[in-house]
């Protein structure tokens, strides 16, 4: 087969990278196309997704979860094949969901035009290159191998969280997790954890420790503020329609008024028989456009005071998954502090922890045998480790932006480099859009960045391109 003259390529294989190249081969396209599809792991199913030996939960039902916007139940038809039974409202294993995107690949490429390839590359990208004769990227990998693309969609998931304050001496030490997805579970019996971090990863860790044949004795959680999520609810629509233009209004004077407006919602919901939630999910419809209201000082203002809080209400468990940690609580197995950490320290097998709990004038200390960072990832680009990100930031050709969340993009998804203008095709899409858009990292919203960037890439516009040698 002639090498086709167009070829994209896809560095990153989660859900991000996988539901694009779903939609490109989906989509009508009158030149032959390659897309390559490349991850340093297993195809469609990114870290998220993975199998792994206990069964996590998605935080969404399972009505909520398809992939395409167009077909709303397409995951939930996908479970009832394998769990006959399953309701739009029930919580579903996450490694499901990632044989769901695994089959939805292989359908898309079984059903594509002949023009349309799809090749799986499996490697790590540590550098791209691009050469401006031709306009072509080159692809670089840690063995020396390089392929070529006309066009470059970067979709690396989510970043490892930052290191832990006051951690330099147990840097490497089996007593500090640093990453809780990379490092293998151990099940020492009568252990004590410390958890530093109160979100949904504190809940998953929390679950796994307890499943195994020898759980831990006692488990500290600790968050600046020790803030649990609330559980999911299947609310109806009691509300009468929101009005989005009041928030939207609110937005562009202050961060103050927006919250003020926002509870009032929130308790018009509940007043009138419904529920807290369809507030939240109603001002998550909106995020985007309220971000981009936002002045600057008072993005800054969120940031700094009310962040968590939206976190933990934008962000909520299953049912069962709530109810266990708070069975654990009353059980005195599950501790939840407010507070900072100091310094962590060795001490004999295990390590003392100082902190300084929320309002306390004065430190205080207690004794652990590990600790478990679950502080969430980490999209400060300058602190990256990834060698691809390190790359790019050398060459110019991403710019971090100024909050420190993430990448700087156009309204399409082109990626603007140091000078501030976007370099033709190459894109971006994944949770470092949370820069332009706030509200990136659930399926519902990447599900139409993705669609979007699809259009985007086979546009009539877009079809400027020269061949690419391989």
């Amino acid at each position: 087969m002639a090498e086709p003259i167009r070829c994209v390529a896809i560095v990153g294989a989660g859900f991000c990278g996988t539901v694009t190249a779903i939609h490109l081969l989906r989509q009508a396209h009158a030149a032959p196309l390659l897309i390559r599809l490349i991850d340093r792991e297993r195809h469609a199913r990114g870290v998220a997704y993975a199998a792994q030996p206990d069964p996590h939960l998605l935080n969404v039902p399972a009505g909520r979860m398809s992939a395409f916007s167009g077909e709303p139940l397409d995951f939930l038809h996908f479970a009832r094949r394998t769990l006959p039974g399953t309701t739009s409202e029930d919580f579903l294993p996450r490694a499901l969901y990632g044989e769901y995107l695994e089959e939805s690949l292989a359908v898309a490429e079984e059903r594509a035009p002949a023009q349309i390839r799809l090749e799986r590359v499996t490697g790590n990208v540590c550098s791209l290159e691009l050469l401006r004769p031709g306009h072509t990227f080159v692809l670089g990998f840690p063995n020396g191998t390089e392929l070529a693309a006309t066009d470059v969609v970067l979709a690396f998931g989510n970043p490892p969280p930052a290191p832990l304050p006051g951690a330099n001496e147990l840097r490497g030490s089996p007593r500090l997790i640093e990453n809780p997805w990379s490092s293998p579970a151990t099940d020492a019996p009568d252990e004590t954890l410390l958890l530093v971090g109160t979100g949904l990863t504190m809940a998953d860790v929390v679950l796994s420790a307890m499943r195994r044949p020898r759980p831990p004795r006692l488990v500290h959680a600790i968050s600046r503020h020790g803030l649990l999520p609330p559980g999911q609810t299947a609310f109806g629509q009691a509300h009468p329609q929101f009005e989005a233009l009041p928030l939207l209004r609110a937005a562009s004077l202050s961060i103050r008024r927006l919250l003020r407006l926002v509870r009032r919602l929130a308790r018009d919901a509940e007043e009138r028989g419904g529920d807290w939630r369809e507030a939240v999910t109603f001002v998550r419809s909106l995020a985007p456009r309220l971000w981009s209201r936002l002045p600057a000082r008072e993005r800054e203002r969120f940031l700094r005071h009310l962040r968590a809080y939206w976190d933990i209400h934008r962000h909520r468990l299953p049912p069962d998954t709530r109810a266990t940690l708070e069975r654990l609580r009353a059980a005195q197995r599950l501790t939840v502090h407010a507070g900072r950490i100091l310094n962590l320290a060795p001490e004999g097998d295990g390590v003392r922890v100082t902190w300084r709990a929320r309002g306390a004038a004065v430190p205080a200390t207690f004794h652990v045998d590990r600790v478990i960072n679950c502080t969430g990832p980490d999209y400060r680009c300058r602190a990256a480790h990834d060698p691809l990100i390190k790359d790019l930031l050398n060459t110019g050709l991403i710019q971090p932006d100024a909050l420190q969340l993430g990448l700087q993009v156009s309204p399409e998804g082109g990626v603007l480099n140091i000078t501030g203008k976007p370099t033709r095709g190459l894109h971006y899409i994944g949770p470092m859009l949370r820069a332009q858009h706030w509200e990136a990292t659930a399926v519902q919203e990447l599900r139409e960045y993705a669609e979007r960037l699809a259009l985007t890439l086979t546009a009539p516009a877009n079809s400027h391109l020269a061949a690419a040698s391989v």
